[in-house]
């Protein structure tokens, strides 16, 4: 029991989630992952066998999130969990003057607050905890280009990427305390089931009467051809398996398919420089027809 290894992964019915909990199933630990479904969580029991664990919870039920810190707690014995790894998101695209307020408290609640809900549930069993026995946990986020980036029509979700990476800085240099380290893992392009989704919804369907249709048409079509060329989720995997394992992890990763072209944008050149170029890449120069534009272009 105390040369195993344990992880709690939120979010593991598909995609990186799912990537994740396979991965680290073949290297030896046992994964407790959170499901929002029973079909799910049964699905994966079977796939996945003994060291699987589902957690059937929504993350944005703090209620529901320290129930199954108690049952973490219970299957190690009185040893420390390895890895919190929080994947769980979800993703919606809008411009930002017209998109449903409730829409991007979704977002907030299930990107920022559920993933601060579910670190102050497991943080004890990680380290906070000095009456549990072993090495501190680790505890990775999984963020995305779009916590440097803003792309147009991904404000709300940028926003909760921002926040992440915002949160986690502060978070890593408090957790130092108990020897928590706090890493973050940042993807690019990555081919998932969301990308599935947004094919299926359209381009802004809700806003196709509006300034927004051509160039929000465009986004999507750009957004979905980058995924499809982009990382599989193994790959990511690959990387949170790094971050919990390594003795020295970066305090950041940044996966890309183009890792040249992620770090132009997101690091080197200058903000307006990257306005521009998103303003030519996505037609945003041709939303007139006459009269005043909408939107001005950045000076």
């Amino acid at each position: 029991m105390n040369d195993e290894k344990f992880a709690v992964v939120t979010g593991v019915s598909t995609g990186i989630g799912y990537q994740t909990t396979r991965l680290l199933i073949e290297r030896g630990f046992h994964v407790f992952g959170t499901v929002r479904k029973r079909a799910d969580a049964e699905r994966l029991v079977l796939e996945f066998g003994v060291r699987f664990t589902p957690l059937e919870l929504d993350i944005r039920d703090e209620s529901a999130l320290r129930e199954a810190a108690s049952t973490v707690r219970a299957a190690l014995h009185g040893a420390r969990l390895t890895a919190l790894v929080n994947n769980a998101g979800i993703a919606s695209g809008a411009p930002l003057l017209l998109q449903p307020i409730e829409e991007i408290k979704d977002m907030f609640d299930v990107n920022v607050i559920g993933t601060i809900a579910a670190i102050q549930a497991f943080a004890p069993l990680l380290g906070a905890d000095a009456s549990l026995v072993g090495a501190p946990g680790r505890i990775v986020n999984i963020s995305s280009i779009g916590g440097r980036v803003g792309f147009p029509y991904m404000g709300g979700y940028a926003g909760t990427k921002f926040a992440i990476e915002g949160f986690s800085e502060s978070l890593r240099r408090e957790l130092r305390l108990f020897g928590i380290d706090v890493v973050v893992i940042a993807p690019h392009s990555t081919n998932t089931p969301m990308l599935e989704k947004a094919e299926r919804q359209g381009a802004l369907g809700a806003y196709a009467e509006t300034p927004y249709r051509q160039t929000g048409e465009r986004v999507l079509q750009f957004a979905v051809s980058d995924a499809k060329k982009g990382l599989h989720p193994g790959h990511v995997a690959n990387i949170v398996y790094e971050a919990i394992t390594s003795s020295a992890p970066r305090a950041r990763y940044s996966v890309a398919p183009k890792p040249f072209e992620a770090w132009l944008l997101s690091s080197l050149l200058p903000t307006r420089w990257v306005d521009r170029l998103l303003w030519k890449q996505f037609g945003f120069e041709r939303l007139t027809d006459g009269r005043a534009s909408t939107a001005q272009s950045p000076e």
